[in-house]
């Protein structure tokens, strides 16, 4: 990871439950931030712990992504927002990424996605991605989001709903900006899962959505096997 320039009026706020390993990593590539919000779900494992020891600001309450991460956004501070999946790996100039940006615009941003992963399915579902972030205006929260205090707030913030949470937020909010890097994520629901049969799984369940599909009986169908 590259060394940070900058120092950022930004709040990050990561979701975690039961995610220490991962969270000792990503806690470690943001230097430079103003503010670190760790929204526990009721973690077992080390995670409260390690977020106490790097100095982040602590929320705990009921597991639910939409749920911890509307509890870290009603506590952040700074006038921008960068809500951060706890298995993801910010580019290693992301720091100056995220400052050109928001020194110039005050639309929404993300990343481009790329998986941890070698082999070309990685890259077809990545490329999938990317293409439904620029074509639909539909990036996903393992983006990275990336979100001024007014726009979040004018568009309702996250809801506290257990699937989705990021698609009806971003459906809300203005046309989102395609910062330059990758954000590197996890695969390991792909590979356990196999990259196709997750993939049309994941498009089946977003058009349920949209078509008026409870979120309730969507992460139902998202968990199972």
């Amino acid at each position: 990871m590259g060394k940070k320039t900058v120092s950022l009026e930004l709040s990050v706020i990561i979701p975690v439950l039961n995610g220490a390993e991962d969270l000792a990593r990503c806690l470690a590539q943001l230097d430079g931030v103003a503010q670190v919000i760790v929204s526990d779900g009721g973690s077992e494992d080390e995670s409260q712990v390690i977020a106490g020891a790097s100095g982040a600001h602590l929320v705990t309450g009921l597991p639910g992504r939409g749920g911890q991460l509307k509890r870290g956004a009603d506590i952040a501070e700074m006038p921008w927002l960068l809500f951060l999946h706890v298995d993801s790996q910010l580019p290693a100039d992301w720091c100056d990424q995220v400052a050109g940006h928001i020194a110039t615009s005050s639309a929404p941003a993300a990343f481009h996605l790329r998986f941890d992963a070698p082999g070309w399915q990685a890259r077809f579902v990545a490329g999938w991605a990317n293409l439904r972030s620029r074509l639909f205006n539909l990036p996903y929260g393992d983006q990275a989001l990336l979100i001024s205090r007014d726009a979040y707030d004018q568009a309702g913030g996250f809801d506290d709903i257990p699937l989705m949470e990021d698609v009806a937020l971003v459906r809300r909010l203005p046309r989102v900006t395609l910062l330059p890097g990758a954000i590197t994520t996890s695969a390991q629901r792909y590979t356990r899962q196999g990259w196709f049969t997750r993939g049309r799984r994941n498009l089946w369940l977003l058009l349920r959505y949209v078509c008026g599909a409870r979120p309730e009986d969507l992460a139902r169908a998202y968990r199972r096997k």
